[in-house]
């Protein structure tokens, strides 16, 4: 025990600056922060990239300065990542994407500065919570990582889509079958067991265009298009800026802190979610967003806020989450050479280079010990600075949310196109956000939930393989295991919940019918932007036509050729059929909106907002047209500068300045600073000028 301490104390004063051996880490460590900062806020460049790109300088250093440097550059992509999404409703890392939903919401509201705040501060606990959670876990690790087997992890992928589902409010059957859709669009590409080409189109699409599905849907793409660009065409609608309310009257930067303290017990048990999926290998950040997120939900909001629309907890859960994960996914990784995350996947990579096994000798106090604990304290350390420099600048970066609406949409516009372009390099990516684009604002339109879609896609994966492995160990006794059971128990109660609840809002509603209550109608008038019932009724009868359509291909198409193939499809298929046509009665069933007369001026309003709804639309289409006619470097300059004096009708010196400046960010930091490989475009490639 007493090496146990001394390793930990020895491992502190390897980072610190102000001791012999601590310094050249700690300046290294900084760099990590720097880049780590910068990579975090923008779109599509993820912490797994930062520490690929990283790996190559870490060749000459000592292994302590080189995992400083590297970790310092990881660990703190979760929190700047918050900050765009928060600011824009664009996640800064997929792995920030559940902090959108509430987060976003309250900047519209006004609550930016209060929102990353809250973000910030359960980041930073969530952090130091999952940091010393590796450190106590070093002696106990092997029974923690070991608890659980594929049919465990299996059923704790439904159980997140089903907490998501049912607790993110809304109507079940369409926030299951939205989580079923998103198990579909994890199967597409070639089958890990099998190689079978699944859901990619091929017939319609030709194969040569496919070939980027292979890979399967990249989920930055599907991310940044489902959330963000209903957010642009929302933006460009309303003709404002992010937020609509008055600065003055609403809560700021310190309130979002002592929301954190004040909801610590929240904190603690996200904190604590986020830190277990981190230790089992393979989940990562992902899920413990989403996972942290329904329980946030579960456990209700202080204020009555609704979830999804400015809820304080639905920022606090994700935001411990996502920083506790990080030392939770060290575990594995340092124990077994296991890793927890892609991430994670990476650094065993820099444990090679510096010449180090993952396993034994870094738990043991003779050898890499000191080591192992020197990462708690850079994870530390690495988020307290993150934390105290972006508190520094949080109320500036509040007051972009009051910036006019038109001088933003061009940058958040090509910023959007780029976090879909930067993954795999790939312009079908970048078709994927728009086409995601127009799902998710129909979904926002018609009352869909899009969460549950986004954790079907990030779970899809685990629970396949994990089926598979299932059905091939365990045959059908993997039924009666206790793991199982408890968590079937648990799904079941998650779906039980939503219902018991609608069962007292009905027999509220009979009450109030029956005591004439005040106020009281059967029907709401129909506002502007709502969809009709027959919109409703016909996108329900999309996802009818899809889940026919995956079960057809699962039955006649690539499950005829390899049935192993068509095992999770059916699985998930069937049941989605059914709750997508339970959700098509439902609509079906729903009464029309009460026709109101319109006033001349209403009309007027609600036709201006029908022509700026095509407008956005089409130069959100005009964008990516002009970066793929181009280039980004090009496009960055020109379409700004159309959108501004064409789409937005502002002066000629806002709109050249403006351009002037979207041109430098992207050939400063990307071209000539990143090197990032973008296309030349069509039009320089046609004249032989690339």
């Amino acid at each position: 025990m007493l090496d146990y301490f001394g390793s930990l104390f020895a491992g502190l004063a390897a980072v610190l600056p102000f001791t012999a051996t601590g310094q050249d880490p700690f300046v290294f460590m900084m760099i990590g922060i720097a880049i780590g900062f910068a990579v975090g806020i923008l779109p599509g460049l993820g912490g797994a990239t930062t520490l690929a790109l990283m790996l190559p300088f870490i060749y000459k250093m000592d292994p302590t300065t080189a995992f400083a440097f590297l970790l310092g550059s990881h660990a703190v992509t979760a929190t700047t990542g918050d900050i765009t999404s928060v600011l824009f409703g664009v996640p800064g890392e997929g792995i920030t994407a559940a902090t959108i939903v509430d987060g976003h919401a309250m900047a519209k509201r006004g609550e930016a500065g209060r929102a990353l705040g809250a973000a910030l501060m359960s980041s930073l606990i969530g952090a130091i919570f999952g940091a010393f959670a590796l450190a106590l876990a070093i002696p106990i690790v092997q029974p923690l990582v070991l608890s659980i087997g594929a049919p465990e992890f299996m059923m704790l992928s439904l159980l997140g889509i089903t907490f998501l589902a049912s607790l993110s409010g809304g109507n079940l059957a369409k926030g299951l079958t939205a989580g079923g859709f998103g198990l579909v669009l994890a199967m597409v590409g070639l089958d890990a067991i099998t190689s079978v080409s699944r859901y990619t189109l091929e017939p319609i699409l030709g194969s040569e265009n496919v070939l980027f599905l292979w890979d399967g849907l990249s989920l930055v793409a599907v991310t940044v298009g489902l959330f963000a660009i209903p957010e642009i065409i929302e933006l460009g609608t309303q003709g404002s800026s992010i937020a609509r309310d008055a600065p003055e009257a609403l809560g700021g930067v310190m309130q979002g802190v002592r929301d954190t303290f004040r909801k610590w017990k929240l904190v603690l048990r996200c904190s604590a979610i986020g830190t277990y999926i981190g230790l089992i290998p393979g989940l990562g950040g992902g899920p413990a967003q989403w996972v942290a997120y329904a329980h946030a939900v579960q456990s209700g909001s202080s204020e009555q806020t609704p979830f999804g629309q400015g809820a304080v907890e639905g920022v606090l859960g994700p935001g411990a989450a996502n920083n506790s994960k990080e030392g939770g996914a060290l575990v594995p990784t340092i124990a077994f050479g296991v890793p927890g995350s892609v991430g994670m996947a990476i650094l065993l990579g820099a444990f090679i280079i510096q010449g180090i096994v993952p396993g034994p000798d870094l738990l043991n106090p003779q050898k890499h010990l000191n080591l192992t604990f020197s990462f708690v304290w850079i994870i530390v350390l690495s988020n307290i600075v993150t934390v105290a420099v972006c508190f520094l600048f949080l109320k500036h970066l509040a007051r972009i949310t009051f910036v006019k609406g038109t001088y933003l949409i061009p940058f958040l516009l090509l910023l959007i196109f780029l976090g879909g372009f930067a993954v795999k390099n790939s312009f079908g990516d970048m078709i994927v956000v728009l086409l995601f684009g127009a799902l998710g604002w129909l979904m926002m339109r018609n009352d869909w939930q899009r969460p549950p879609l986004l954790l079907g896609l990030v779970l899809g994966g685990i629970a396949d393989n994990n089926l598979f492995l299932t059905t091939k160990i365990y045959g059908m006794s993997w039924v009666t295991r206790p793991g199982v059971i408890v968590i079937g128990l648990m799904i079941a109660g998650a779906l039980l919940y939503p219902l018991w609840q609608a069962r007292k809002q009905r027999q509220r509603v009979e009450t109030e019918k029956e005591q004439g209550a005040e106020g009281y109608e059967e029907t709401a008038p129909e506002e502007a932007g709502e969809a009709s019932k027959s919109e409703r009724t016909l996108f329900a009868g999309l996802f009818v036509a899809i889940f026919v359509y995956v079960v057809y291909e699962a039955l006649y198409g690539f499950g005829a050729i390899e049935k192993q193939a068509a095992l999770f499809p059916l699985a998930v298929g069937l049941p989605s059929l059914a709750l997508a046509i339970l959700a098509l009665f439902q609509e079906f069933r729903t009464p029309a909106r009460v026709a109101v007369a319109e006033t001349a001026a209403a009309a007027a309003e609600r036709a201006l907002l029908r022509r700026r709804t095509v407008v956005i639309v089409a130069w959100t289409v005009g964008f990516f047209l002009a970066i793929w006619f181009l280039g980004f470097i090009t496009a960055s300059a020109v379409a700004t500068v159309a959108y501004l004096k064409l789409g937005a009708g502002e002066k000629w010196g806002i709109s050249v300045a403006l351009a002037a400046v979207a041109w430098i960010f992207f050939f400063g930091l990307f071209d000539y600073g990143l090197k990032l490989p973008f296309p030349p475009g069509e039009l320089f490639l046609w004249l032989g000028l690339a």
